[in-house]
């Protein structure tokens, strides 16, 4: 399965609206389509306590290299998972592993796979300043 997502800009209004949708849409299915993957995971990582806390959860996990986490949005609250460029093992580029775009609903997912042994620094980059972080170390 594949999307083609047209963001030629273009006025404001009605076609503009169907494109955010569409991308929205989209963005959805692919974060769901990831986590198919990954009934076997690793780890799983809730965004949002079940408290409603603005956590990841746990916020310390270890995963050999090369297996699968599993992030999945625990509350209705938009998430997203970014890894900080500088708490990732050298030569390791952060913005290729990060997920800017915002799971917005409760059960969506997102699935990443670290190949490079050592520490990551993780945050949500709408929380991060409540505290939403974490800390993964690849083995």
């Amino acid at each position: 399965m594949s999307f083609t997502l047209n963001t030629a800009k273009v006025a404001n209004g009605p076609r503009m609206a169907v494109q955010k949708v569409a991308k929205t849409v989209a963005a959805g299915v692919v974060a769901v389509g990831l986590s198919a993957g990954a009934a076997n995971a690793a780890a799983i990582v809730k965004l949002g306590g079940d408290d409603g806390s603005l956590a990841f959860v746990p916020n310390k996990i270890t995963v050999a290299a090369g297996e699968a986490i599993e992030f999945i949005n625990n509350a209705g609250f938009p998430h997203n998972i970014v890894f900080d460029e500088d708490e990732v093992p050298a030569g390791v580029d952060a913005d290729a592993i990060s997920y800017d775009e915002y799971l917005n609903g409760k059960g969506q997912t997102v699935v990443r796979k670290l190949s490079t042994a050592g520490t990551y620094g993780v945050y949500c980059e709408p929380h991060a300043g409540a505290g939403m972080k974490m800390t993964i170390t690849v083995q």
